[in-house]
Formats: structure tokens, C-alpha cells, sequence
């Protein structure tokens, strides 16, 4: 079946993302734009993968657990997990390799954790932004350790991303799907690596705010919509992610 997904959204959890991006906001946001399925992808965090995961599974939506991960070379890379319990031990694998920075709310923005109402039930105080010390070409096989997958965050941006940062994918990495930013040229960004050409390429938001979440245009083949088979989908193993 077709599944519209969008695999890369922050919740209020990420200090850079707006108060409202709640568990239900972003669930029924999602649902009122038409998705399949969608990840929550805190910076460093998964705490509030749970809660999310509630209350899509209350509304009929499919949420995978993530996490946008900022390795030691500053960039960013998505990962997933089939289970909230993978990421919740992914989170503390990822916590015990951050710098041990406080927040300052009024400079980076609050992190806030919530239940599946939308309930506030408490706030992270280290700084969630910084890199941590975990390795780029390590990324994608500790989180097949937890179950999950990884691939590397809007490699056509000019921060953050692999390629502005190391000028290539490291063929280390041993990455399988790259995600490309919504008005990013895929044409262009094929021309100039043609590795990419070997990858599954995902086209998703980056939304920090509930006006930030686009229309569904970017789509996969699945035979179920269930975290565990987008997984393996990315991994390599049958289905494909059409993208113009």
C-alpha cells in the first residue's frame, strides 16, 4: 500500500521547536494533512517518543519512535526504532555521550516532556542542541544494535548536514537512505554524487512548528504501515520511497 509519511518532526522537547508542538497537535495536525505514518525526532532525545507514540495509536495514526541524533562532527542524522522501548534505550545510550551543558530557557527555548494528554511531566535541563560524542560512521550500527535504522538529516543544507560538514557520505557510515530537504534538487544532488544513486531518498519536513507541517506529497511503498517494516524497508529489504 501507499503510505504519505514524513519522518522528521520535533516536538516541544527540542528547545528550538515551538511550545506548540504537543503530542495531539502534532498527531491530528498530521492527520488533518492527510499522513500515514510519521516519526517524532527530538534533538538527542527520545522522552517524548512515548507519549507521541500514545496518542497516535489512539487516533489511528502510525508513529515511529526517532530521534535526531547531532554526532561528534555536527551533523545530524535521523534515527528510528521499531519499539518505544528500543528508543527509550537508545536515549540513554545517547544521554551517557552528552556534554553535560545546563539550558538556558530563555536563550534556547524550553524542553518539555509530556504524557499522551498533553500534560506537562518535566523538562530536560541539559542542553539538548550539542554535539554528542558519537561518531558519524558508528551511527547507523549502534542503532541496528537497538533494532533501528539511521540516515543521515537534509544533506542539501548548508549546516548540520554531511555534506556541507565532510564534503561526501563516508562509505564507512554504510548509511542506505539519505533524506533530501522538500525543495531540495534531487536532480542536482544526484549529478554531483552518484552514490546516492544506491540509497533510498526521503523527502521529509524538518517541522519545528505546526505551521511548519506541509501538505503529504512524499510517499512509500509498504506492505503494512508498522515502524518495524518501514525499518526494514530502509535497511534495504524490499519497497521503495518514489521520490521526483
Amino acid at each position: 500500500m501507499r503510505a504519505y509519511y514524513d519522518l522528521h518532526l520535533h516536538s516541544c522537547l527540542s528547545p528550538c521547536a515551538d511550545d506548540d508542538m504537543t503530542p495531539n497537535n502534532i498527531v491530528n495536525m498530521a492527520l488533518l494533512l492527510g499522513y500515514d505514518i510519521i516519526a517524532v525526532t527530538d534533538h538527542n532525545s527520545c522522552q517524548n517518543v512515548p507519549a507521541v507514540v500514545r496518542a497516535g495509536e489512539a487516533n489511528g495514526l502510525t508513529v515511529v519512535p526517532g530521534m535526531e541524533l547531532c554526532t561528534a562532527e555536527d551533523v545530524h542524522v535521523i534515527c528510528l526504532f521499531p519499539t518505544v522501548e528500543a528508543a527509550i534505550s537508545f536515549d540513554r545510550f545517547v544521554s551517557e555521550r552528552m556534554p553535560r551543558i545546563k539550558n538556558r530557557p530563555e536563550i534556547f527555548g524550553r524542553q518539555t516532556v509530556m504524557d499522551e494528554n498533553d500534560a506537562v511531566t518535566g523538562e530536560e535541563d541539559i542542553l539538548l542542541l550539542n554535539a554528542s560524542a558519537i561518531g558519524l560512521n558508528s551511527v547507523r550500527e549502534t542503532a541496528r544494535r537497538f533494532g533501528g535504522t539511521a540516515f543521515p538529516a537534509h544533506i542539501d543544507r548548508n549546516a548540520y548536514s554531511v555534506l556541507a560538514n565532510l564534503g561526501g557520505i563516508p562509505p564507512e557510515a554504510g548509511f542506505t537512505a539519505a533524506e533530501i530537504s522538500l525543495k531540495g534538487n534531487v536532480r542536482a544532488l544526484l549529478k554531483q554524487y552518484g552514490d546516492l544513486e544506491k540509497m533510498h531518498l526521503l523527502s521529509n519536513s524538518d517541522s519545528h512548528t505546526l505551521e511548519d507541517m506541509p501538505d503529504r506529497s512524499a510517499s512509500v511503498i509498504l506492505p503494512e504501515k508498522t515502524s518495524e517494516c518501514l525499518i526494514s524497508i530502509l535497511e534495504g529489504k524490499n519497497g521503495v520511497f518514489p521520490i521526483d
